[in-house]
């Protein structure tokens, strides 16, 4: 059968097709939480190197299960500074990618800038940002 026929045929059956692919949710409201400001204000054009870093975190399916990998850039550059990787997506996770950036590069006053999900809105994040002289910034 040809598939234009297969999908005129189930639409007259009213019949749609099932997708058997999991999906994971990476950003976990917390409502305890206490989110910075947005001080890259959606501005990503960094002048100098160590000004802006983004940060983010995937999930890549894998045939074992998901490897979560955060990773840390900076604007300027667009290279990536700092990175992490691991089998859940726990907490330790952002502040593990933050300290190899930090270690690569040692900025000063740098603007750290992810999205609002539970590992950057966290009180281990906020704490290793406010030792590190990291200014955290959430969008």
């Amino acid at each position: 059968m040809k598939p234009q026929r297969v999908a005129r045929l189930m639409c007259a059956a009213e019949l749609r097709g099932v997708s058997r692919r999991s999906w994971i949710t990476t950003t976990v409201r917390d409502r305890h939480a206490r989110p910075a400001l947005d001080l890259a204000e959606r501005d990503f054009a960094a002048a100098a190197p160590n000004r802006l870093w983004v940060a983010d975190i995937a999930y890549i399916p894998t045939w074992a299960g998901f490897l979560y990998l955060a990773v840390v850039l900076d604007a300027f550059s667009r290279r990536i500074v700092g990175w992490a990787m691991d089998t859940n997506l726990r907490t330790e996770l952002a502040p593990k990618a933050l300290d190899m950036a930090l270690g690569q590069r040692r900025p000063a006053g740098v603007i750290h800038h992810s999205g609002q999900g539970g590992q950057y809105t966290s009180i281990a994040f906020g704490k290793r940002c406010a030792q590190a002289g990291v200014r955290p910034s959430l969008g």
